[in-house]
This record gives C-alpha cells, sequence and structure tokens, in this order.
C-alpha cells in the first residue's frame, strides 16, 4: 500500500507552481523587453508577442496535481503600423511595423503572475512550518 504525504504532496503542488510562474515572469519580462522592438530589416516583421499555456497534470505516485508549461507560442494579432520613414525598417513608404505588445496588458500579466508566485511560496512556507511542528511533536513524545 502506498501512502500519500498531503505534506509532500503540498510541496510537490506549490514548487510546480513556482516553476511555472517564473517561467511566465520571463515570458513577460521578454516580451516588455521587446515592446518597441522593431524589424532589422526595410519592410521585417517586429518582434512578435509570446504567449504561454499551462497544463495540469497528476503525479501518480503522490496524488501531486502539478502544473507545467504546455506551449510557448506567438500571439499571432496584428502588428501595428506606423509613419516613421526615418526608421531603418520603414519599407518604401515609410510605414513602420511595430510589436504587437500591449504594454498595459503585460503588466497585469506580469502582477497576476507574481501573485500567484507568492501563493505558492506562502504554501511552501507553511507545509515547511507544519513539518517542523510535527517533527517538533514527535520529539517531545519520545
Amino acid at each position: 500500500m502506498n501512502l500519500i504525504d498531503p505534506l509532500s504532496t503540498a510541496l510537490k503542488t506549490a514548487a510546480s507552481g513556482l516553476e511555472a510562474q517564473s517561467i511566465r515572469l520571463r515570458v513577460v519580462s521578454e516580451n516588455m523587453a521587446n515592446a518597441q522592438t522593431t524589424g532589422s530589416v526595410p519592410g521585417g516583421d517586429p518582434y512578435q508577442r509570446k504567449t504561454i499555456g499551462f497544463v495540469s497534470q497528476l503525479d501518480s505516485l503522490t496524488g501531486a496535481a502539478t502544473v507545467k508549461i504546455d506551449t510557448i507560442g506567438q500571439d499571432d494579432s496584428d502588428f501595428g503600423i506606423e509613419y516613421d520613414p526615418g526608421n531603418s525598417a520603414a519599407d518604401a513608404d515609410g510605414m513602420v511595423k511595430l510589436p504587437n505588445v500591449n504594454v498595459l496588458i503585460e503588466m497585469a500579466d506580469m502582477r497576476e503572475a507574481n501573485r500567484s508566485y507568492e501563493a505558492n511560496l506562502q504554501t511552501i512556507k507553511q507545509a515547511r512550518e507544519l513539518i517542523s511542528m510535527t517533527i517538533d511533536l514527535l520529539r517531545a513524545s519520545s
């Protein structure tokens, strides 16, 4: 019979959440850093916003429901266009394609990822505290 320790399961679940949210923060940071990155050749495509998808997985050994990165893709929404004939990425008509990154959306995504990261971190802290209290109780009863 395989006994499942609920505190270890909570740690495993929260750790997977920390990893997923840290990757999400990296993707959001890349998007924000490239929000003004135009193409490198006249008429070329600018930076294309990255997206991230998650999937829930069940760890059959521990029974922990974990989260994993499913995909890191690209946003297929249209690029903005701006008249800027002096830009090295301008086409023959002086038009420059702009990245499809909306900094406000990225900031909201970053805030949500940060809060999720903090919640998972708090779960790990609480589980460790409960494990420590259990060990103390076992020592006291010996």
